[in-house]
């Protein structure tokens, strides 16, 4: 491995795509109110605070459903199932009736579509926007949160939807509270 100390400018967005690929995220679906309503597959979903309580994910400026998340005063995100790769490929596909293609959503809290049988769902007021590069980075609070599933999360890596290998993941130390710094 070869290390420049001196680094000459920013990584290439190849290499940085290459790099990030080797993160394992769990795959989400944001919705939001409209018409027609929409919905996007997310690895981005992350919890920011719990005083006050705020969420984030990114969205680019160039995905079909910008617009609406851009007007949204509410969206909603689920954590989807391992067994949900399919639903993760709708909304991850371009040029589609999304909800047209999965008939496993309802109108939510304020409007929001929520999609059934995922692992939890929440409902969220949109706080702010902050552009970033190519994106927008969304922050919300929950407003209307469920935890309707128990199992396992579908996960994204190396560029397809895994799973976790419970049996192969050792246990958090005593004490351990998740905090990150």
């Amino acid at each position: 491995m070869t290390v420049t100390l001196e680094p000459s400018g920013p990584v290439e967005p190849e290499a940085l795509r290459a790099l990030l690929r080797q993160q394992a995220a769990a795959v989400s679906v944001v919705t939001a109110a409209g018409r027609p309503p929409v919905g996007f597959t997310a690895t981005s979903f992350t919890s920011v605070s719990l005083r006050p309580p705020l969420v984030s994910f990114c969205v680019a400026h160039s995905a079909s459903t910008w617009p609406g998340v851009a007007e949204a005063a509410h969206v909603g995100v689920h954590l989807l199932t391992r067994g949900q790769q399919r639903v993760a490929g709708i909304f991850a596909t371009s040029g589609i009736d999304r909800f047209a293609s999965h008939s496993g959503w309802s109108p939510g809290p304020h409007g929001v579509p929520v999609l059934h049988d995922v692992l939890a769902w929440l409902v969220c007021r949109v706080v702010r926007r902050i552009t970033a590069g190519d994106h927008d980075i969304v922050l919300a609070e929950p407003v209307a949160a469920n935890q309707t599933g128990d199992g396992e999360p579908l996960l994204y890596h190396r560029g397809r939807y895994t799973a976790l290998r419970t049996d192969a993941a050792p246990r958090p130390p005593s004490g351990w509270s998740g905090e990150r710094g």
